[in-house]
């Protein structure tokens, strides 16, 4: 993503970059041309799935390499991160899951050999878990359960979210 200048039509320049550690970031970018300025501000979801895709803000100290997005990407992508076919009832109910029917949704079973547990959702872990903005909603399924069926866990509640983003070195995003 770059920015314009309206004004010039030039490409802007990174300026400045702050994380003031409320989990939000913010950036500014000024036109090399006339000066002005625009600033960017992300939320802490935001920020926390901009960090998780290993984008980078801001200006480097090291030259880009060749391919270096790619190699990333091949290095840590999972060919499955985005894939939402087994999330609770209660994440995926478009009506907010307000009759408790699928609380407990099951997301072992699904034969991709990961581990003997079956592991499920407990109803306050997936309504958290339907906060969770839609696009990334599966990406973030996967990575609780997988988490869990490592550790044995069976059951996902809002503490094991908790662990496993401490764990996960995702906290005070």
């Amino acid at each position: 993503m770059k920015f314009l200048c309206v004004g010039c039509d030039e490409q802007m320049e990174f300026a400045q970059r702050d994380q003031p550690g409320d989990g939000t970031l913010a950036a500014v970018f000024e036109c090399p041309d006339c000066g002005r300025a625009v600033g960017m501000l992300t939320n802490p979801m935001e920020t926390q799935l901009v960090s998780s895709l290993g984008v980078e803000i801001g200006g480097r100290t090291v030259e880009q390499q060749p391919m270096e997005s790619t190699r990333k990407q091949v290095a840590s992508g999972r060919e499955d991160a985005f894939d939402d076919g087994d999330l609770p009832a209660a994440a995926t109910d478009a009506g907010g899951g307000d009759d408790g029917a699928g609380a407990e949704g099951t997301s072992g079973g699904d034969g991709d050999g990961d581990g003997d547990v079956s592991v499920t959702w407990t109803e306050d872990a997936a309504d958290r878990l339907e906060r969770v903005p839609s696009f990334v909603r599966g990406m973030v399924h996967r990575i609780y359960t997988d988490w869990a069926r490592e550790r044995g866990i069976e059951e996902i509640t809002p503490e094991v979210m908790d662990r496993a983003r401490s764990d996960l070195g995702l906290e005070g995003m």
